[in-house]
């Protein structure tokens, strides 16, 4: 299902809400290891506010980041809050008193493909776990990094253009407690992947 860099860029229906396909996920504003406070509260507050001043309307969160830290802060950033603004959270974790997640999802893989194109001919979004490999893991790829070479683009936002091409369903909470670095993330929406990049990403498998 190939997509032109004005439609991968383009919205999604959340419910009945109309979101932009790249949001921001908020795991990354809390403390070291998802637990606790962060190091700067001035810049995760700033982070969120210019997400939003972005055109950012769809913000993924949990109460057990943190815990409760990445809700408080999007409320000390954000609130009152756009009319247009989604905030989606998750249930089903719980933090030990050392930080522990005590229940928890394993990231998502390929293993989803003919899933995200089923939910796709039925209009209902996918929202990938750690879409780019999150704070634990790191993505790799040699022909990842080729493209991004190739393109003079970096690894995360060649892979942040090959799945919102990927499927229109598909929504992305690409997460980040560094404007610099969400700047990178919002500017990989507009790319355009040549026809012989895509065909390279799409056989990693």
């Amino acid at each position: 299902m190939a997509m032109s860099g004005a439609e991968q860029s383009g919205t999604f229906a959340l419910g009945d809400r109309q979101v932009r396909r790249l949001g921001f996920g908020a795991m990354q504003l809390s403390g070291p290891n998802v637990f606790g406070p962060p190091k700067d509260r001035a810049a995760a507050l700033a982070v969120l506010r210019e997400a939003v001043a972005s055109g950012v309307n769809h913000i993924d969160t949990s109460d057990y980041y943190g815990p409760h830290v990445t809700n408080q802060l999007i409320h000390e950033a954000l609130h009152p809050y756009p009319d247009d603004l989604v905030i989606v959270t998750k249930v089903g974790a719980r933090r030990g008193s050392d930080g522990s997640v005590l229940e928890a999802s394993s990231p998502k893989d390929r293993a989803d493909d003919t899933l995200v194109d089923v939910l796709a001919q039925d209009g209902i979004a996918y929202v990938p776990f750690f879409p780019l490999g999150g704070g634990f893991t790191q993505l790799q790829s040699s022909t990842l990094s080729d493209v991004a070479q190739r393109l003079r683009a970096t690894p995360a936002q060649i892979a942040i253009a090959w799945l919102l091409r990927r499927a229109p369903n598909i929504l992305l909470i690409a997460g980040t407690s560094s404007a610099v670095h969400l700047r990178e993330n919002l500017t990989a929406a507009t790319l355009r992947l040549p026809d012989d990049a895509l065909a390279a990403l799409n056989e990693r498998r």
